[in-house]
């Protein structure tokens, strides 16, 4: 879940197709098992949300070629369905969006400290090691220590990134004298996090859910989008140092009732529109 949705606009942030392709498949294909959805219902799910074929041909092709999709030909008609990796992928996406509150209001006390020294022509290893942590929480203390709230266990992440000779891993309190608060405004952006909290929220509080005309499959899809690209960055730091009147909570309750009211529309819909098989 490490592909950005793009920039920000006032109509929400830009719909990057991989990540649009891993909310589809996350929806609709994650929890089927061993399920192939052919190329044209792909493309007529993203076109919904304003995605052409074009683009959506291009990243099929793109996320075969680095293991996220397979892909088989049925006669004239080619199916794609989940690698075991996309699955481990969209299982943590899946974690972070429906089972953790975007609320921390249950921290030990307890931070993760991560510390890494890479050679200086490491530069694609190194940018993947910072995407991967700041997808998991993490901050950046100093330049080669990291911080995040709580017990993290980044274990799989460094292994697979080839980095564990090259990573130490400790869990610590703050000593007393340490301004906790200060500390957190200093490592993460907070004005930023909360900006894409507030921002959510003013595009999706008034929102029916569903109405008459209404394409619940679309709404769905470029709701969950939305909602990962706005908490992509928020590290779920402890309620109790962050400013008040913080605005996760609300965004979060509008999340969750847009989310409930297009559920069963949009399941639906996809029954009815998606043309499926199994791929074993």
């Amino acid at each position: 879940m490490e592909d950005d949705a793009g920039r920000e606009t006032s109509e929400g942030p830009q719909q990057r197709p991989q990540s649009v392709m891993l909310a589809f498949f996350g929806n609709h294909v994650l929890e089927e098992g061993e399920v192939g959805v052919s190329s044209g219902s792909v493309i007529d799910v993203l076109g919904r949300v304003g995605i052409g074929e074009p683009a959506v041909r291009s990243t099929l092709t793109r996320m075969v070629s680095r293991g996220l999709l397979l892909r088989r030909r049925e006669g004239r008609k080619m199916f794609f369905g989940l690698t075991p990796q996309a699955r481990r992928v969209l299982d943590d996406g899946r974690t972070r969006i429906w089972q953790q509150s975007a609320v921390n209001d249950d921290w030990d006390g307890t931070w993760t400290l991560l510390g890494f020294s890479l050679p200086d022509s490491w530069r694609r290893e190194r940018h993947d090691l910072r995407s991967r942590l700041a997808w998991s929480g993490f901050g950046a203390l100093y330049s080669g220590l990291w911080i995040a709230p709580g017990r993290v266990d980044v274990a799989a992440t460094v292994e697979d990134l080839g980095l564990s000779a090259h990573v130490k891993v400790f869990h610590a309190e703050a000593a007393e004298f340490t301004d906790v608060e200060q500390m957190i405004r200093d490592t993460w952006d907070l004005p930023s996090i909360a900006g894409r909290y507030a921002a959510f929220d003013a595009r999706w509080t008034a929102h029916p859910g569903t109405g008459p005309g209404d394409d619940p499959l679309a709404t769905r899809l470029r709701l969950v989008n939305e909602w990962l690209w706005t908490i992509r960055t928020d590290p779920r730091l402890p309620a109790r140092h962050l400013p008040p009147g913080w605005p996760a909570r609300a965004a979060e309750e509008t999340f969750r009732r847009v989310a409930e009211q297009t559920e069963g529309p949009a399941r639906t819909m996809a029954r009815e529109l998606l043309e499926t098989t199994r791929l074993h």
